[in-house]
């Protein structure tokens, strides 16, 4: 398995539901090609550096994959069939800077689970011994 990044841009004429289906018609065939979703980075819609087929914006996401090398050729090739999608770039990450740093975006974008502390018991306040109460009675003097 490989360390993996897809950047993808959606034209923004698309409807929110429209961009979300593509987004997850994505992510349905990376992983029916045995593909681990790690994170993915929704970056909404951008200004191009320049004008793709007319458009002067674009819808950005990014994925964070681990997967086999066939299924980045398959991806790959849905994409630049799917008429939605006015650019992609897929990056490998290999040494181990790169990925230290996919792990560290990893690790930005995935989302953290929000816990609730632990509800307490309700406890007595703290009786003073007596090597405390001495301590405060020579701080006073």
């Amino acid at each position: 398995m490989r360390h993996y990044e897809l950047l993808t841009v959606l034209k923004p004429t698309l409807t929110e539901e429209e961009l979300q289906a593509k987004i997850n018609f994505v992510r349905e065939v990376l992983e029916k090609n045995g593909a681990q979703i790690a994170a993915l980075q929704d970056m909404k819609v951008r200004r191009l550096a320049y004008p793709i087929e007319k458009h002067d914006r674009g819808y950005y996401s990014v994925f964070y994959f681990t997967a086999p090398t066939t299924a980045i050729i398959e991806v790959e090739r849905i994409i630049r069939i799917t008429e939605e999608f006015i650019r992609f770039m897929s990056v490998k990450y290999e040494n181990q800077k790169e990925l230290a740093y996919w792990n560290k975006q990893v690790a930005k974008f995935t989302p953290k689970a929000v816990e609730e502390p632990a509800a307490e018991p309700a406890t007595e306040a703290p009786v003073a011994t007596p090597e405390q109460e001495t301590v405060k009675e020579t701080v006073e003097d």
